[in-house]
């Protein structure tokens, strides 16, 4: 019998939204979803920029990988040893969450590809092993948590966090309605 291949990693074009956006893909786990993780990627991304009304064209890059390179990763830059779900690193740090005025002063090559003159907002890692192990334990599609563990990451590339209730509250809330604006739902 015959392995799936592993999907090619690439770059995902979207211009609909809150405008053009590049979504960089790249699929670096022996474990093979069945589900269409670009369409579920790009579409939550582009969701939570208009949620957010981004004014810029944007850039994402995406990381699907193992728990053991997740927990590699969660430990250079967290010293948590051990795989983490989602790790999410924004380039950009906000006066306030969302607030992307904080921009407008700033150098462009501070933000903005040189090539592309799109905002950088960061880099997702999403865990393949727990975007399957977590749908399984709450009970809902892998499309569903895959979407999730997106919005969540990029509300943190929004400056969003959720050290205090009242922060969290708001996170879940945001992703909540990102989510039931593409009817991913539990």
């Amino acid at each position: 019998m015959a392995m799936p291949e592993v999907p090619e990693n690439e770059a995902v074009q979207e211009t609909e939204g809150a405008g053009k956006m590049s979504v960089n893909i790249d699929y670096e786990s022996d474990i093979i979803i069945d589900a269409d993780y670009k369409k579920i990627i790009s579409d939550v991304i582009g969701a939570a920029l208009e949620f957010e009304d981004c004014p810029y064209e944007t850039q994402v890059n995406v990381i699907l990988t193992s728990n053991e390179e997740i927990a590699r990763i969660n430990n250079d830059y967290r010293n948590i040893d051990k795989p983490t779900d989602v790790l999410s690193f924004p380039m950009i740090e906000y006066a306030s969450p969302g607030d992307f005025s904080v921009i407008e002063d700033a150098l462009p090559e501070d933000y903005f590809d040189p090539d592309s003159g799109e905002l950088i907002l960061g880099d997702i890692i999403i865990s393949i092993d727990k975007v399957i192990s977590q749908a399984e334990a709450y009970g809902h599609s892998v499309e569903r948590e895959l979407g999730f563990l997106t919005a969540h990451s990029m509300l943190h590339l929004f400056g969003y966090d959720h050290m205090e209730d009242a922060d969290r509250e708001l996170m879940e809330e945001k992703q909540r309605d990102i989510l039931d604006m593409l009817k991913l739902t539990r």
